[in-house]
């Protein structure tokens, strides 16, 4: 199988994506060359570790590298200062020095903590990237972003912190739930509607999961290929690249408010994009039939798109301490214009309540 190469290239820092199918088990080879002798920790979620750990780990120890594994519980509530601090304790323990090397093998939350205790151990530790969900592998694993939680709200800890490089297996989303291969489908529309509507045109030419998995390679190459431009624009998230965000201010209140248990990160970003758009469709902000286009391809994949019964009072103290806050008086909202085209509006937080809900419920 050949491999589907990106290459970021930032003003410090160069590093590959590698899209291939099964080339888990091929990964300790290619690492050999960059870091023969080092001590390797993978770290990983509980799910993960019995469905590929094996497989990974007898790729590294066949071509000399001496592994340890670090095993959290899968879920956003492992992302936190809690559970970082035992990272800490197991990293110290093990005695990893700056030369070794950390090595993120799951979804988002692992990539997110990984990369957090890569940046801050030692001032900063060499890690790897083994993106397993849909989700990482279209987003969160590329760009440097890393971060933990906080009760205030998500990713408040964090730092912009680059992996050596990013390792991409398609075959290993075949183990994926209906319901987060859905959730990681939330992110791919997500680039459709921002930046390119072939995307979405590719989704509904798909009869079902097992179409749309034949092709996932394609579709993760567009959508990191779109996240590429926009870091190497944008690395610090302070201007385009602030469109990957459709959908995230309100989505990270929704996880909020039901303290992550009722909705997944990709539930509460469908809700997110659907609902901001319902409202800037009514505003004449966004073209007319977008949001029923909208609804209509989130439906197909499985996304929720709506909820009912929600303070907005708490959902908007929960926005205002959003990390998209551009200053105390404003945050940046992302909006569509139409299919393809996101722009970004800087809103007063004033004004938020009553842009976002103008009745007392989300409907």
């Amino acid at each position: 199988m050949n491999t589907i190469s990106i290459n970021i290239n930032l003003k410090k820092k160069q590093y590959k994506i590698c899209i291939e199918r099964g080339i888990l088990n091929s990964i300790g080879k290619k690492l050999r060359q960059f870091y023969e002798g080092r001590t390797l920790v993978v770290i990983t979620d509980k799910n993960v570790e019995k469905l590929y750990m094996e497989e990974l780990k007898q790729s590294f120890l066949d071509n000399g590298f001496k592994v340890n594994i670090i095993s959290i519980e899968p879920g956003e509530k492992s992302k936190s200062l809690d559970m970082l601090k035992k990272i800490y304790e197991n990293l110290c323990e093990l005695k990893i020095k700056r030369k070794d090397v950390i090595v993120s093998l799951g979804g988002g939350v692992v990539g997110d903590l990984a990369g957090f205790a890569a940046a801050t151990y030692l001032r900063g530790i060499s890690y790897v990237q083994i993106p397993t969900s849909l989700l990482a592998q279209v987003d969160s694993s590329i760009g440097g972003k890393v971060a933990v939680d906080l009760p205030w709200g998500k990713n408040l800890v964090g730092n912009f912190y680059h992996p050596d490089v990013v390792f991409i297996d398609p075959e290993v989303l075949k183990t994926l739930s209906d319901r987060f291969f859905s959730d990681g489908m939330a992110e791919v529309i997500k680039y459709g509607f921002i930046k390119d509507k072939t995307i979405l045109e590719d989704l509904n030419s798909y009869k079902n999961k097992e179409e749309a998995l034949n092709s996932i390679e394609y579709i993760i190459y567009k959508c990191c290929s779109i996240k590429k431009q926009l870091v190497e624009e944008d690395e610090k998230d302070l201007g385009n690249r602030m469109l990957l965000n459709f959908g995230h201010t309100l989505g990270h209140a929704i996880e909020r408010y039901y303290n992550y248990s009722k909705y997944s990160h990709g539930e509460a970003v469908s809700i997110g994009m659907a609902y901001i758009t319902g409202r800037t469709e009514e505003l004449s902000i966004t073209k007319k039939g977008t949001y029923s286009y909208m609804v209509n391809i989130l439906k197909k994949y499985g996304l929720p798109v709506y909820i009912e019964d929600v303070d907005k009072n708490v959902l908007v103290e929960s926005i205002a301490l959003d990390k998209k806050s551009s200053d105390k008086n404003g945050i940046n909202l992302i909006m569509i214009e139409e299919t393809g085209k996101g722009e970004i509006r800087n809103t007063k937080l004033s004004e938020v309540a009553n842009f976002l809900f103008p009745e007392n419920l989300i409907k």
